[in-house]
């Protein structure tokens, strides 16, 4: 685990976004070090009301379309300016899972995902490397990462899309810093600025953004 001071990021994105798997709350944030991950932090795109998609059937029996859901493909931004190291595209944005049977199946499959290395976990994602840190934007939509490795991206340019792709249960943002994203590669503490006011790390259930 590391003890570096928190590095400082921009927000990646306009609009409400929920909070989730924050390390506010605890480290590691997702329970695991694995691939640089211990202060990963999760945002969910929700709409006025706080909600990421409307409750039906399929939400309580089964599983539901991605594009259903009001953050799907919404703008991810560069949190950095940074060199592109890495840019993985071409996975699936698959179905979202809500349903306690629909996670419990999915629950069942991480293991041959860990296997499977980054790309499984992260899905499609965008690495940009500023300082001596990586700075790993994943489960973006298929098809919409628009950098190339050796880019040089700014604060605030559109680097891919919100999608739901990789070991995801429904569209969000997995955002991480860390001094590699191998296996077993370590996490660093992040924080996020806002205007005229020290930087902060959200909690859980926080809704952030414009």
């Amino acid at each position: 685990m590391s003890h570096r001071e928190p590095f400082v990021l921009a927000l990646p994105f306009a609009g409400r976004w929920l909070v989730q798997n924050s390390p506010a709350t605890r480290v590691p944030s997702h329970a695991t070090e694995l691939f640089g991950s211990s202060h990963a932090i999760d945002f969910v795109p929700v709409d006025a009301d706080g909600r990421s998609a409307r409750r039906g059937l399929r939400s309580v029996f089964g599983s539901e379309r991605p594009e259903e859901f009001v953050g799907f493909g919404r703008a991810i931004l560069a949190p950095v300016t940074g060199e592109v190291v890495r840019v993985h595209d071409g996975e699936e944005d698959h179905v979202a899972r809500r349903s306690i049977g629909a996670l419990i199946g999915y629950a069942l499959t991480q293991p041959a995902r860990v296997r499977n290395g980054a790309p499984a976990i992260a899905g499609n994602h965008v690495v940009i490397r500023a300082d001596d840190v990586l700075v790993l934007l994943a489960h973006l939509r298929e098809g919409r990462a628009t950098p190339r490795v050796g880019d040089v991206v700014h604060v605030g340019e559109q680097v891919g899309e919100c999608g739901n792709s990789g070991n995801s249960t429904e569209p969000h943002l997995h955002l991480q810093v860390s001094e590699s994203i191998d296996r077993h590669g370590r996490g660093v503490p992040l924080a996020f600025r806002r205007a005229d006011e020290l930087p902060w790390v959200p909690g859980n259930g926080e809704i952030v953004g414009a």
